[in-house]
C-alpha cells in the first residue's frame, strides 16, 4: 500500500475519546484509520466503528512497551458518577483476519468507560470517596500539615498520578480526619470497656512556640492476653486562663468521657510537684465511684524519667559558670586551623590518645552538653598546658572547678545510664525501676558526704527533690519488684538495709502491709465476681449449669476460706524459690503461664506492671523543657489538633514506618 497518499486528518470535536490521545486519525483514499503513535499499527478509524478496539490495542501496545497502565487514558470531561468500574478487555486474537476486527460493534457505554483512568490496572475501580479518606490517613499518620492539600506541588503530583482525583479543600480534609478520629475513638472505647483488668492513666504537659499549652492523657493496661498497651485518650488545649488546679477537672472529665472511672488503677504525672489540690479533687471524684486503694498513694506517682530530667536541669543550671568558661574553651582550639594543630600537638605530648573530637553543646540539648563535658575532661592535660603558656587563652578553669566538671559528668553519666537501661524496652512494665532508682538512692546518699561545700550542697538538693518522688512511688516499685519472680520480697530487704540501715525492718514491713492490702481488695472484688454466674474468663469465674445445687456451697466456700486463700496464693509465691535470672526473661509471659496457680495475685500483678512508672520519650530525658507540638500543628482549631494527635497513635499500629508521638510532633 502507498502510504503517500495517505492524508493526516485534524482530531474533530465530535472525537471525545481519550482514546484519540494515542491514535492519529489518518484517510487514504475513503477509507479511514487510526494509527497507533506508540506502534504504528493501523486500526479501523472510521467514525461508525467505536473506541472498543483502539482501546484494546492500546492497553497491550503500552503493556509491552512498559509504559505505566495508572496514566493509560488522560479524560476529556469530569466524570460524576463515583466509584467508576472499568471494562474488562475484550479478549483478542492477534492472528484473526483483519475484516474481523477493524469494524467492532460500536458501544456506547464503553465510550464512557474509555475516560476512566486505570488507577489499579485493569479491571481496577477509582473511587474519589476512598482516595481522599486514603489522604486523611497519610495525614494522619505521618504527621503532614493539613495545609499540604492547598500546595501547587501536591495538587499537580496527585493530578498527574490520578487524573480523575479531585483536589479537596482544607476544610473537606479536616472534616475526613474528624470521621476517622471518631470511627477510631468508638474502637478504642469499645476495647476499654470491654478490659477485665484495671486502667492506669499518665498526664503529661505539651507545649508549642505560641506558649499554647496542652495535656496528654493516655491510657496504659496489659489484656487478658498479658500484651501491654499504651493509647492517648485525649489531648486537650487548655485555655489561656488555665490555673493549675483546672487539671484535676481535666483529668475527672476524661475518666467520666471514656466511662473509666470504676477501671482506674492508678495515675502518673509528668511533673514531680503537681499541686496537692489536684490529687485531693481526683481523691474525692474517684471515692464516690470506686473503692480507693492503699489511701489512694497509686494517685498520684510521678514520672521517672521527668525526675531525672529535672535533676540534671539543676545541675547544669549550678555549674553555668563553669560551663560558660568551657564552652569559651572549646571556642578558642576551634577559633583556627593553626591554634586546633597546636592544641593536638600538646595533647600528644601530655600522652592522651582520645579520639574524640571537642564540639560544642547545642542550647536546651543537654545531651550534647554532657557529651561535651565528658569530652573536655579528657584532655584536661592540654587545656591546663594552655592556661599556664598562652595568655591570650582566657577562658581556664581553676583545679577546683575542674573537680566540680569531674564530679557533675559523673553525676551525669549515671542519670544517662539509667536512661539507656529505660529505653531498651519500647514500654517497659514497672518492675525495671525499683533496682535503677535504688542504685541513684544510694549514690545521692554517698554523694551528700563529699567535703566539698559546692558538691556537697548540689547532691543535697537533689535527694530533696529525689526524696519527694520516693516518698511517692517507692511502694509501687516495690511491689512491682515483687511481683518479679526473679526477685520477690529479697530484693526489697537487700536494697532497704543499704538504704534505710537501722529502719529497714520497719520499711520493709510497710512494703508487705501494702501488698497484703491491696491482695485483700483485690480477693474482694474477685469474690464479688464469682458470685456472677454469667462472667466468665481470667480463671476467676465460668459459667455454670442453673441447675447446679452446688452454688450455694460454692458461695459458702468462698466466704469461709477468703483470708485463707489470700494468704496461701501471696505466701505460696513468696515462698517458692525465685526464678532464675539467666537468658531472656518475659515477666508477661510468666504472669500468661502462672495465672492459674496465682489466680488472685495475677490480678495484681496485671495493674501493677502495667502501671507507668515513666511516660518522657526515653531519648528526651536530656532535653529540656517540655515537648513541644510542630509548628504546622500549632495554630490549628483546637478539636483537629486533638483529632489528628490522637488518630496519629490509634492507627499507628498499621505501619513500622511511623514515628513514636514524641518525635513525630516535637521539633527536632
Amino acid at each position: 500500500m502507498d502510504e503517500s497518499n495517505e492524508i493526516i486528518l485534524q482530531k474533530s470535536k465530535r472525537l471525545t475519546s481519550v482514546v484519540w490521545n494515542y491514535f492519529e486519525r489518518v484517510r487514504k483514499a475513503d477509507v479511514c484509520y487510526a494509527v497507533c503513535i506508540q506502534c504504528n499499527k493501523k486500526l479501523s478509524g472510521s467514525s461508525n466503528s467505536g473506541t472498543t478496539h483502539l482501546r484494546n490495542h492500546l492497553m497491550r501496545c503500552l503493556k509491552r512497551t512498559n509504559h505505566d497502565m495508572s496514566q493509560l487514558l488522560t479524560p476529556k470531561r469530569k466524570k460524576k458518577e463515583n466509584p467508576v468500574t472499568i471494562a474488562t478487555p475484550i479478549s483478542f486474537d492477534e492472528g484473526q483476519p483483519k475484516d474481523e476486527y477493524l469494524r467492532p460493534k460500536f458501544d456506547h457505554e464503553q465510550q464512557r468507560r474509555d475516560e476512566v483512568v486505570l488507577s489499579r490496572g485493569s479491571g481496577g475501580r477509582f473511587s474519589q470517596e476512598r482516595s481522599q479518606v486514603d489522604l486523611a490517613r497519610m495525614i494522619i499518620m505521618h504527621g503532614y500539615p493539613l495545609a499540604m492539600v492547598d500546595h501547587v506541588g501536591f495538587k499537580v503530583f496527585a493530578r498527574n498520578l490520578q487524573p480523575l482525583f479531585e483536589a479537596v479543600p482544607n476544610s473537606t480534609i479536616e472534616d475526613s480526619c474528624m470521621e476517622i478520629y471518631m470511627r477510631e475513638k468508638q474502637r478504642v472505647q469499645h476495647t476499654l470497656n470491654n478490659l477485665y483488668g484495671k486502667i492506669n492513666l499518665s498526664v503529661e504537659m505539651w507545649s508549642s512556640r505560641d506558649n499554647a499549652n496542652c495535656v496528654c492523657l493516655a491510657s496504659h493496661y496489659i489484656d487478658e492476653e498479658w500484651r501491654l498497651h499504651r493509647n492517648v485518650l485525649n489531648f486537650i488545649t487548655l485555655d489561656p486562663s488555665h490555673t493549675e488546679d483546672m487539671l484535676s477537672e481535666v483529668i475527672v472529665r476524661c475518666l467520666i468521657e471514656w466511662r473509666l472511672e470504676s477501671k482506674l488503677f492508678a495515675v502518673t504525672f509528668d511533673s514531680f510537684s503537681v499541686n496537692e489540690e489536684i490529687v485531693l479533687r481526683i481523691k474525692d471524684h474517684m471515692s464516690q465511684s470506686s473503692q480507693i486503694l492503699i489511701n489512694g498513694q497509686l494517685l498520684e506517682l510521678k514520672s521517672a524519667a521527668h525526675l531525672l530530667s529535672s535533676l540534671v536541669q539543676d545541675c547544669l543550671e549550678a555549674m553555668r559558670d563553669v560551663i560558660q568558661k568551657i564552652r569559651g574553651s572549646v571556642r578558642y582550639v576551634k577559633s583556627s586551623q593553626s591554634t586546633q594543630v597546636r592544641f593536638n600537638e600538646i595533647a600528644q605530648l601530655a600522652g592522651i590518645n582520645s579520639h574524640k573530637i571537642l564540639v560544642l553543646d547545642s542550647l536546651g540539648n543537654s545531651n550534647s552538653t554532657y557529651l561535651m563535658l565528658e569530652t573536655v575532661l579528657e584532655y584536661k592535660g592540654a587545656f591546663c598546658h594552655l592556661r599556664d603558656h598562652d595568655h591570650a587563652f582566657d577562658s581556664s578553669l581553676t583545679d577546683e572547678e575542674w573537680e566540680w566538671t569531674r564530679y557533675v559528668t559523673g553525676y551525669l553519666k549515671l542519670v544517662f545510664d539509667i536512661a539507656s537501661d529505660f529505653s531498651r524496652n519500647k514500654f517497659p512494665t514497672a518492675n525495671v525501676y525499683f533496682v535503677e532508682m535504688c542504685d541513684f538512692h544510694i549514690q545521692l546518699i554517698e554523694w551528700c558526704k563529699n567535703q566539698d561545700n559546692f558538691l556537697s550542697s548540689l547532691a543535697a538538693n537533689m535527694k530533696a527533690k529525689f526524696d519527694e518522688y520516693w516518698n511517692k512511688c517507692s511502694l509501687v516499685l516495690a511491689i512491682a519488684a515483687i511481683l518479679d519472680p526473679r526477685f520477690k520480697m529479697k530484693l526489697v530487704e537487700y536494697y532497704y538495709s543499704k538504704i534505710y540501715g537501722s529502719t529497714a525492718l520497719d520499711r520493709i514491713k510497710e512494703v508487705s502491709n501494702g501488698v497484703k492490702e491491696l491482695l485483700d481488695a483485690y480477693s474482694m472484688c474477685s469474690a464479688i465476681v464469682g458470685e456472677d454466674s454469667s462472667f466468665s474468663g481470667s480463671g476467676l469465674g465460668r459459667t455454670m449449669d442453673t441447675r447446679d445445687r452446688l452454688k450455694g456451697f460454692d458461695k459458702f466456700l468462698r466466704e469461709t476460706s477468703q483470708n485463707l486463700n489470700t494468704a496461701s496464693d501471696l505466701d505460696k509465691y513468696l515462698s517458692e524459690p525465685v526464678f532464675p535470672r539467666t537468658g531472656e526473661f518475659n515477666i508477661l509471659n510468666y504472669w500468661k503461664v502462672h495465672t492459674p496457680r496465682y489466680p488472685v495475685l495475677s490480678l495484681l500483678a496485671r495493674d501493677i506492671l502495667g502501671t507507668p512508672m515513666s511516660i518522657l520519650a526515653p531519648d528526651s530525658t536530656f532535653n529540656s523543657g517540655t515537648p513541644m507540638i510542630a509548628d504546622s500543628q500549632s495554630s490549628l482549631n483546637p478539636d483537629i489538633r486533638q483529632a489528628l494527635f490522637c488518630a496519629h497513635d490509634w492507627l499507628s499500629t498499621e505501619t513500622e514506618e511511623i514515628l513514636p508521638l514524641s518525635r513525630q510532633y516535637a521539633p527536632a
